[in-house]
């Protein structure tokens, strides 16, 4: 729908130069900088809010918006907003806080969230945030997205800008099933047991951007399509291609056999970071696993700073962006003041509500930051209470067992949500667990805020 490739395009801008870059900001309302993109790329407007310089994209056919539009009654909250409904974010913002910010306040520090429309909203900024700052910007769907199934191979084939990538995924169907099928997407593949009657497609996302070391970055073809200094971390990049996959299961129907609205996406470690991210992006995702994703996926910056400082050893923001290119290079310049960052992971995970999102982490290894997972998930499964669904976001913490081993013991935890939210069975999905890896969290040290019951 025309929503998501809208919430999608959202972005904010990076300082600007003399003519924007590509996939700079060029115009919106608030917009005081540069409105001319560098040869090869027109500003094109997305919406009120935001023009972008696009490669070969058609000149603007309107002015970009400088001033705040009217207001106007908010949809209903089965809507999604429109642009004219929601605050404007400060182009300029000044913040601080030890506190793990907070959801329902919009980034003016004045705004409340009081309805489930204005969460839409609050989620629509957030996204904004988090590409600007942290992952770089998820562009919107390309002017051209076909593909095929043939047996158990999708292919994608993706143009946009006078260049064309293809790549594809394999689909493993469930034996003893009745079509269609619900379907986890595995970011690298899966490392949670495939669930019966539950299809799998495993998706190549170092096809798409490359993770091996630093020297990675702007290698993949998501970056031989938008080119190598696009601002995308890999994972953006990875969601990207999530999204790509998707469509083409819409376009080739029935044939996948594949149920589009039980859909769930699942990964490992770095692929777990990936998981959280395209479940946080796509809505078409009904069910969100990331396993043991640790610092840059299910933990919060801050509560990771605080525990290295305290001399608990653990993975932060500092040592995370030396280590590898999932985020976005403009993340460096906040990597050793994560309290500066309008928002922390709680705010990423919380972008998912309110669909489904089910946390398993591993208590027994202490670089994946068990007490900032802990922490930050139990966090913000404050936004799913808000919205009356506490319920659609678990966490599952077992330690014990080698990293992205999946123990016996927490399969009840997972069967619970597989059965719920992908096979449409009524089960217990209303659990924050952890065996002890959460101790030492003190929410008032960490939350000033009240959950609101939102209309």
């Amino acid at each position: 729908m025309a929503f998501k490739q809208y919430f999608f395009a959202l972005v904010l801008a990076l300082p600007a130069f003399a003519q924007q870059q590509t996939w700079g900001q060029c115009g919106g309302i608030g917009w005081s900088g540069q409105t001319t993109c560098v040869s090869g790329t027109s500003c094109v407007v997305i919406n009120p809010y935001y023009s972008q310089c696009i490669p070969g994209g058609p000149p603007s056919t309107t002015t970009p918006p400088t001033t705040t539009p009217p207001t106007t009654t908010p949809p209903t909250s089965s809507d999604p907003p429109t642009s004219t409904d929601c605050p404007t974010t400060p182009s300029n913002l000044s913040f601080s806080n030890t506190f793990l910010p907070d959801p329902f306040t919009f980034a003016d520090g004045q705004t409340k969230v009081t309805t489930k429309a204005q969460w839409n909203c609050r989620r629509a900024e957030l996204s904004k945030l988090l590409q600007q700052y942290e992952l770089g910007t998820l562009p919107p769907k390309p002017s051209s997205v076909t593909g095929s199934l043939n047996g158990n191979t999708l292919s994608v084939s993706v143009s946009e800008g006078g260049k064309s990538i293809s790549f594809s995924a394999t689909i493993t169907r469930p034996s003893g099933a009745t079509a269609p099928y619900p379907a986890i997407i595995g970011v690298g593949g899966i490392n949670i047991p495939a669930p019966a009657g539950v299809a799998v497609i495993n998706f190549n996302n170092n096809d798409i951007a490359l993770q091996t070391d630093g020297s990675s970055r702007g290698r993949g073809k998501f970056y031989d399509l938008y080119g190598s200094n696009h601002s995308a971390g890999a994972m953006i990049a990875w969601s990207w291609g999530i999204s790509r996959i998707i469509d083409v299961l819409e376009m080739v129907g029935s044939q996948s056999q594949i149920d589009l609205s039980k859909l769930a996406v699942s990964g490992c470690s770095r692929n777990g970071k990936g998981a959280l991210v395209a479940g946080a992006f796509d809505e078409r995702i009904a069910l969100t696993i990331p396993q043991e994703s640790g610092s840059g996926g299910g933990g919060c910056w801050r509560i990771s700073d605080d525990m290295l400082h305290s001399g608990i050893e653990t993975q932060t923001a500092s040592e995370i962006v030396g280590e590898n290119v999932w985020f976005s290079p403009n993340f460096n310049q906040w990597a050793n003041r994560v309290n500066n960052l309008p928002f922390d992971h709680h705010l990423l995970a919380a972008l998912v509500a309110p669909r489904a999102l089910l946390v398993i982490d591993n208590t027994s290894i202490d670089w994946l930051g068990p007490r900032s997972v802990w922490g930050c998930m139990s966090t913000a499964n404050k936004v799913w209470q808000a919205l009356g669904v506490a319920d659609s976001m678990g966490v599952s913490q077992v330690g014990n067992h080698n990293h992205c081993a999946f123990p016996s013991n927490e399969r009840p935890d997972l069967d619970a949500y597989i059965n719920k939210f992908l096979k449409g069975q009524s089960t217990n999905t209303g659990f924050l667990k952890t065996d002890g890896g959460g101790s030492g969290f003190v929410e008032s040290r960490w939350v000033n805020w009240q959950v609101p019951r939102l209309s």
